[in-house]
């Protein structure tokens, strides 16, 4: 489904909140959408059709920096399509998918078939990041300047670290002249080698393997101090550890390049969760939930601005093979579908956020770390809008997922708010949570 499928249409959005993280403009007023682009005023060209959008929030360019669609190679965990689904049905109007597939994201020519899939699906637009290294092997840089001509936003050998301090730094060289940053999996695999949740009181009353906080904070404290001699631009994916935070903090003192994410599952979630879930590898993520006092940590890292970014780090699986034993399950959540109802629960209806510094993490922020620019709900600009009924109470529901992967430990919970209409492009994508092909009439 790409726009020039679906006959012109302009809209005239009417009675939101518009609230625009990339300006830092809220405003309550009609924003008109025409040719895919908001504009000042129709043109009279086609007809307008009035969308009534009284008591929602309008939100520009909702973007995901962390998912894994598993194509090609793991289709049975997800696929483009499916994946794509899941982000429009989540509000999001691009993502950025890891290249931990296979084959991996190693080459050009991947780069371009990722991206040109996402074209012509047109649920949402895929950014895909490149490896760091030839096959995820941590061995030889992978070709970064031609995937980087083909479309790569970023590059990273998430699932994996890039152990190899020398490696690394000739990574964080390269990034200084491709203006992209390396995302760095943080962890040194010594210290979490066979490890299935957090080494604490909780892993210690279970009986599960478990590894230490300081297996991603050692190798975040190696990274920055990387980024300071090379004066790259580092990514830290899903920060998780106290050790972690002073170091990014430490790093932004001195004014380096390095940015860090947090995902909504450890803003929402501690490590108790794994003892309430029975032992079922639903919990089960790397890094490993932790406990209430980080959880806290984290989230006022958030608040101030130390992590400025909110990912999902959505990461699919098979219901076989989240049924296995907890130490044999596949790590991982899949959050796009429930990323947006955790935010607003967590960070804005306690008060902590206010709901533009909120959606600024996941739209803005997320921006500023690739290097990608977009102006905001500016006339010329892109019409990639979120419709959202921010007090709209729902109970997760994984079988309703359009996301083939179930696994989320959030089944069952209610949230509060969530995206009623996804706009990509000037195409309504996904309207009261049905996601379609279709072009639909307002």
């Amino acid at each position: 489904m790409t726009a020039e499928n679906c006959p012109p249409e302009a809209y005239q959005i009417e009675g939101a909140l518009v609230l625009d993280p990339f300006t830092g403009r809220e405003w309550s007023g009609p924003v008109v959408v025409e040719g895919g682009r908001v504009v000042e005023a129709p043109s009279g060209a086609v007809p307008v059709r009035r969308v009534e959008a009284d008591g929602l929030w309008l939100v520009p360019r909702l973007v995901d920096i962390h998912v894994h669609f598993r194509s090609p190679g793991q289709e049975w965990k997800e696929d483009l399509e499916s994946g794509s689904k899941a982000a429009a049905a989540g509000g999001m109007t691009a993502v950025a998918t890891m290249p931990n597939t296979v084959p991996p994201v190693d080459d050009p020519a991947l780069v371009t078939w990722q991206r040109s899939t996402g074209e012509r699906l047109g649920y949402t637009q895929i950014w895909p990041i490149g490896a760091v290294t030839r096959g995820l092997a941590g061995e030889t840089l992978a070709d970064l300047w031609r995937m980087q001509e083909a479309g790569a936003v970023a590059f990273s050998d998430d699932g994996r670290p890039v152990w190899d301090s020398r490696l690394m730094r000739s990574a964080l060289t390269y990034s200084q002249s491709l203006r992209v940053p390396i995302i760095q999996h943080a962890e040194d695999p010594r210290l979490f080698e066979g490890a299935a949740m957090h080494e604490g009181a909780v892993s210690l009353r279970l009986g599960i393997p478990a590894g230490p906080a300081e297996a991603e904070s050692v190798m975040v404290w190696r990274d920055v101090q990387l980024a300071a001699l090379t004066g790259g631009r580092l990514h830290i994916a899903h920060l998780s550890a106290p050790g972690s935070l002073e170091a990014v903090a430490w790093a932004k003192a001195r004014g380096l390049r390095v940015t860090a994410e947090v995902t909504p599952h450890h803003l929402l979630l501690t490590d108790e969760a794994v003892a309430e879930w029975g032992y079922h590898a639903v919990t089960k993520v790397n890094p490993p939930l932790r406990p209430q006092a980080v959880r806290d940590a984290l989230i006022e890292a958030v608040c101030q601005g130390v992590v400025e970014v909110i990912a999902s780090d959505h990461a699919p699986h098979h219901a076989d093979e989240k049924a296995l034993p907890y130490a044999e399950a596949p790590f991982g959540i899949a959050g796009l579908e429930t990323s947006l109802g955790v935010v607003l629960t967590v960070l804005v209806h306690t008060g902590r956020l206010k709901p533009i510094d909120a959606f600024r993490r996941m739209s803005a922020a997320p921006h500023a770390v690739l290097g990608l620019s977009y102006p905001g709900i500016v006339p010329g600009a892109a019409a990639d809008l979120t419709l959202i009924d921010p007090y709209h109470e729902w109970t997760v529901e994984p079988e309703r997922f359009y996301s083939k992967g179930k696994n989320t430990p959030l089944a069952g919970m209610r949230l509060k708010g969530r995206a009623v209409a996804t706009m990509v492009r000037g195409i309504w994508v996904m309207r009261e949570g049905a996601v379609s092909a279709a072009c639909w009439d307002a």
